[in-house]
């Protein structure tokens, strides 16, 4: 038996790296899943999108657990479409209980390279895209009784990452509205938390991400000293973060609410 048998997640994101490893991660414990991507070409990002092949071998990995899957190829900028999607597929699947807001991108660049539109691409896919999934989907959490809300923020929701000065104020923004939103869904038996990262190894960290940063670093080292991990690892694994979203999807954390849970190998503590 799994820990989320008989229960429904909804993951966004949920294509390929993180979003995929914790779909997957869920239906091995026993949930049916709602997995959604915009499965094509985002704002400002260098690193290849991702396409409607990575969602099917989401899905694929999914039914391998025997588990249920629908799937939608949706931006989180699209809130009518994404609540219409989970409202289908809570008709379909029965239930919803566990909601994971995984979807964001990130583009590092010195701070008097980023214009008005990376700023505003950034905040509107990795804030109000987190919002409009609480909003999607958080009343048909009410109706099943309760259930847990992650929120995939990052050690730069924590402690500052340089060089990602939009990336760092849309991820501390994700950090306080999950208390916020801990605070309101409470008295719904709802529970908010929100999960913080270092680097992981996913497409994200593809293209020419590692170039800007390497350029942002030379011309200003000393804030480079910042990503360094107390554990001696350069980057996790996704599947790594997808045990602490189990957990937190899970009944073993059923009194932990509006925290921030780091997976970050110290990270934000160096």
């Amino acid at each position: 038996m799994g820990t989320l048998d008989g229960k429904v997640a909804f993951v966004t994101g949920a294509a390929r790296g993180q979003g995929r490893a914790h779909a997957a991660r869920l239906a091995r414990e026993g949930a049916d899943i709602l997995a959604l991507d915009v499965c094509g070409p985002l704002p400002d990002v260098s690193y290849d999108h991702a396409t409607p092949e990575d969602l099917k071998e989401t899905a694929r990995l999914v039914e391998a657990e025997g588990r249920r899957v629908l799937t939608a190829e949706c931006d989180v900028r699209d809130f009518g479409t994404m609540r219409e999607f989970v409202a289908g597929g809570v008709t379909e699947l029965g239930r919803l209980d566990v909601v994971v807001a995984n979807a964001g991108i990130c583009t590092p660049l010195p701070w008097d390279e980023v214009t008005p539109a990376v700023f505003a691409n950034t905040l509107d896919i990795n804030v109000t895209g987190v919002w409009n999934t609480v909003m999607a989907s958080a009343h048909h959490l009410a109706g099943a009784g309760g259930g847990s809300i992650i929120l995939i923020s990052s050690a730069a929701g924590l402690k500052v990452q340089p060089f990602m000065v939009h990336y760092t104020t849309s991820k501390f923004a994700v950090t306080g509205m999950a208390k916020a939103f801990a605070v309101e869904l409470a008295k719904d038996h709802i529970r908010v938390n929100s999960v913080h990262p270092t680097a992981v190894n996913t497409p994200m960290g593809t293209g020419t991400i590692q170039d800007v940063l390497g350029r942002a670093i030379e011309a200003n080292p000393r804030p480079g000293a910042m990503f360094t991990n107390i554990l001696p690892v350069e980057a996790i694994e996704s599947e790594d973060v997808a045990d602490t979203v189990a957990f937190l999807a899970s009944d073993a954390s059923k009194f932990i609410t509006a925290h921030a849970l780091a997976v970050d190998a110290g990270s934000t503590q160096y």
